[in-house]
């Protein structure tokens, strides 16, 4: 079964971290609302400028999805 994006993003989570995808991941981990199960990049990125105050840049949703894709081959 294909993992979603979230189940790679939580893999990334390195509490402390000051690194852009850990610190995704962590923020990611305490949203409530996340689409856990979602593994569609537009549904995705939709909801993250819509929703994810805690993401500054959408380049690194990019470069995360980016490993996502990798991670899955």
């Amino acid at each position: 079964m294909r993992k979603s994006f979230y189940e790679f993003l939580m893999t990334q989570r390195h509490p402390g971290s000051s690194d852009p995808i850990a610190e995704f991941a962590n923020n990611a981990f305490f949203d409530q609302s996340f689409p856990k199960q979602e593994d569609d990049f537009e549904k995705l990125s939709k909801y993250l400028e819509e929703n994810a105050g805690y993401l500054p840049s959408m380049t690194i949703f990019d470069d995360a999805w980016k490993d996502y894709l990798a991670y899955l081959d």
